[in-house]
């Protein structure tokens, strides 16, 4: 069994990815794919919490950008992410592994209420915690969720799982001679405007010291890689870490 550089990581999965390879919904073997992953890291001792967004489902940009009211779709872009977590929940607890969601919006049939000491005892506890409906708020991405959260749990890391294997200074699907960045400062992603994160959830990150390291989830048993410590991606922030002993 590999050893793993951290004790607790805040693991972040764009709804897209739950798509799987359709256009919209979820995929359950997409779904199922990630969960063993999960399942693997969590086999590591380590304590996962995870953020999910809604875009397989609702994008509350989108719906602003079409003429809704920006905080209406926000929203609804919450609930998606709901939706999403109880699908990955489903899917983690099918596989034995002991999961929680918990909501920033309150619906006590389905979720428990965001509480930051409970989260942190749930992980304690060897449970992996979801955390749905973003930050409760409108104007506010689910990656600046991620962030808070991460922040709030004292995790210490972001593992942002994409559909590439890192961060490059342009598209890389538009452009063929896109080149990846190894590791990156809180203020070059600033600075440039990269697409890692939003600035709000990047600033938040700067100021608590918490690095993000973006690579891509396609290829199985890249989760176990990172959390094990090897270079992966792209690694945003702070110096990597020692692989911890025992």
């Amino acid at each position: 069994m590999p050893t793993s550089a951290y004790k607790r990581i805040l693991l972040k999965l764009s709804g897209e990815m739950l798509a799987g390879g359709n256009d919209f919904g979820v995929q359950t073997e997409a779904i199922g794919q990630f969960a063993d992953e999960v399942k693997d890291v969590q086999a590591m001792g380590v304590e996962i919490a995870i953020v999910i967004g809604g875009g397989n489902i609702f994008r509350g940009i989108a719906g602003a950008s079409g003429g809704m009211d920006r905080a209406h779709a926000d929203y609804m872009g919450m609930l998606a992410t709901v939706i999403n977590a109880l699908a990955f929940q489903d899917a983690l607890e099918g596989r034995g592994v002991p999961t929680r969601v918990l909501s920033a919006i309150p619906m006590d049939k389905i979720a428990e209420p965001y509480i930051r000491r409970r989260a942190v005892r749930h992980l304690e506890k060897g449970r992996v915690v979801i955390f749905a409906a973003g930050t409760g708020n409108p104007f506010f991405s689910t990656d600046t969720a991620a962030a808070l959260r991460a922040a709030e749990i004292s995790a210490e890391v972001i593992l942002k799982a994409t559909k590439v294997d890192g961060i490059y200074d342009s598209d890389p699907v538009e452009n063929p001679d896109a080149t990846r960045f190894d590791s990156l400062s809180y203020l070059e992603v600033l600075q440039r405007g990269l697409s890692v994160m939003d600035s709000t959830a990047v600033s938040l990150c700067m100021e608590n010291h918490i690095p993000v390291v973006v690579f891509n989830l396609k290829d199985a048993g890249n989760v176990v890689r990172v959390v094990s410590g090897e270079t992966l991606g792209t690694r945003v922030g702070d110096p990597r870490p020692q692989v911890l002993e025992g």
